[in-house]
């Protein structure tokens, strides 16, 4: 079984396709596509295949998907980026990477996704089955593109296509932690955030990518407790300013998702069932 992993020098992919490449058994190979050499030495002194281009090209990804039996797209355009750059990268590109791998002959595909694309709460943690509605000014296209790139890449015949929608990842050495706060700072005190671990959201994809008989299925992928936003600035040693007390969460359950289906459809348990855990473990 040959894996092609994409996005693999981002916050994700980066500790991701090592935790991949641990499990591969006699017989299974690591591909990666970076964008230049230098970005894939760490990956391949590690084992991995290295295809060096841009995502977006065609040639790349009929190089890149060659021979592949599966495809880990991890690639993403997030904070900061114009929304040009988030279409053309979260759903364009997705889309043309699943129709290539189509086209090659791939056997399994997994998307992942953000669990944004759900847009306002329920009043309970939002489920698989939960319509998605994203928006925001907040998010910029971010949400809108991935809706899109899940809904076209599951639209294609023949193409066994699984999605992983995130929550705020964080660990690690990752920054993320630390920028929760240039929003955290503009919250109700009570306003809650969803989190996930690094290797928690590494054990949901490596599920997503080896289960058998899940093609179609949607998982949301997070750990137990979602925290506050008090709590942030308190996990990253900041004084609460005193406004967050004076301001509403207008919706409680934004982002707030179940993980009852993963858990009972593929055995998933976080291994940091909360950000405590993590920071108690020195994992953070």
């Amino acid at each position: 079984m040959l894996t092609l992993v994409t996005g693999t020098t981002g916050q994700v992919g980066r500790r991701f396709v090592p935790r991949l490449l641990a499990q591969t058994r006699p017989g299974e190979k690591v591909r990666v596509l970076v964008r230049d050499a230098a970005g894939g030495e760490r990956f391949a002194e590690l084992g991995a295949d290295v295809v060096v281009g841009d995502l977006r090209d065609a040639e790349t990804l009929g190089k890149a998907v060659a021979g592949v039996d599966a495809v880990v797209n991890v690639a993403a355009s997030f904070r900061g980026v114009p929304d040009e750059e988030a279409w053309a990268v979260n759903r364009d590109a997705a889309v043309e990477l699943g129709r290539a791998a189509l086209a090659s002959g791939v056997r399994r595909f997994v998307q992942v996704s953000t669990g944004l694309v759900y847009g306002v709460g329920r009043g309970r943690p939002l489920t698989e089955d939960d319509p998605v509605q994203p928006g925001g000014a907040m998010w910029g296209a971010y949400a809108e593109s991935k809706a899109e790139a899940e809904r076209e890449l599951l639209a294609l015949d023949g193409l066994d296509v699984r999605v992983g929608r995130l929550p705020f990842v964080y660990g690690e050495g990752d920054p993320h932690l630390a920028q929760s706060l240039m929003w955290a700072r503009n919250w109700a005190a009570t306003q809650r955030l969803q989190m996930g671990h690094h290797a928690d959201v590494a054990q949901g994809l490596l599920r997503l990518l080896y289960a058998p008989g899940i093609a179609g299925r949607i998982y949301n992928i997070a750990d137990d407790a979602p925290v506050t936003a008090v709590e942030l600035h308190q996990l990253n040693g900041v004084e609460v300013p005193a406004e967050l007390h004076t301001r509403t969460d207008s919706d409680p359950w934004f982002v707030i998702t179940s993980t009852d289906r993963i858990r009972r459809e593929l055995g998933y348990r976080p291994l940091y069932p909360s950000v405590y855990a993590a920071r108690d473990a020195g994992a953070l």
